[in-house]
């Protein structure tokens, strides 16, 4: 399993959202940049990246400041938040940018995920955020009608390879994730599975291996001091 560390950008700077609320915000860092190279410094192989601005507004607000953070690091970084066009994903590649994350976009514009996949392989990630199991988007401001698994098996229907599962009721909680819905996920899915929201302890870590899973994303837990990523990157192995 390979363990994620996530970058939350507003206002360019590195917070930590709980549960998705932009009122819940705690500024942990100024520089993303240098949080960027510590991780990469501690062992992380992977980033995770997510513009906060953009996913509520729909635009590239923080581009220049994600562009730098790949062209600093040696390991590849991925990024998702407000990317709802084929110009915006090929933006984001050109600069550097390995994986792009579609949310908003795989709901409402499964075409475009199409499209993408078609032009760029499994370089295009969707990213699904669910609320009970129910898909929401656009910040997650939104819930759809729409289940979490069966979007996830629309998307491997057209060709995606792999899906970021985020649970937005244990998101920036601390309380452990939501190993149940992680694990009918990877079940009912070939895709690549990625954990999102409530990573706080290594044992988490080690619970979600065992649901088949194929990595974690871990944000606030890190920042806190809950988990080091040495420890958190040595556990996934």
């Amino acid at each position: 399993m390979r363990l994620y560390p996530a970058i939350d950008i507003i206002d360019g700077q590195c917070v930590r959202l709980s549960q998705g609320d932009y009122e819940q915000k705690t500024t942990y860092a100024k520089d993303p940049v240098s949080v960027a190279e510590k991780w990469q410094q501690q062992g992380a192989e992977f980033l995770h990246l997510v513009d906060l601005d953009g996913a509520k507004s729909g635009t590239m607000p923080n581009f220049e400041l994600v562009k730098k953070i790949a062209k600093t690091l040696s390991i590849p970084v991925e990024i998702g938040g407000g990317i709802r066009d084929l110009d915006a994903v090929k933006r984001y590649l050109d600069a550097g940018i390995y994986r792009v994350i579609l949310g908003t976009a795989a709901l409402r514009q499964p075409e475009l995920v199409e499209r993408a996949v078609a032009q760029y392989g499994d370089r295009i990630v969707v990213g699904i955020d669910a609320k009970d199991n129910m898909v929401a988007v656009s910040g997650w401001k939104e819930v759809s009608g729409v289940s979490a698994l069966d979007l996830a098996k629309r998307m491997e229907e057209i060709g995606v390879a792999t899906v970021i599962y985020t649970d937005i009721a244990t998101d920036g909680m601390l309380n452990g994730p939501n190993l149940s819905a992680m694990q009918t996920m990877a079940e009912h899915v070939k895709m690549h599975v990625v954990a999102s929201g409530g990573v706080t302890t290594l044992s988490d870590l080690q619970n979600l291996k065992k649901t088949g899973v194929e990595g974690a994303i871990v944000g606030k837990a890190l920042y806190t001091g809950n988990l080091s990523l040495p420890e958190a990157v040595a556990a996934c192995r």
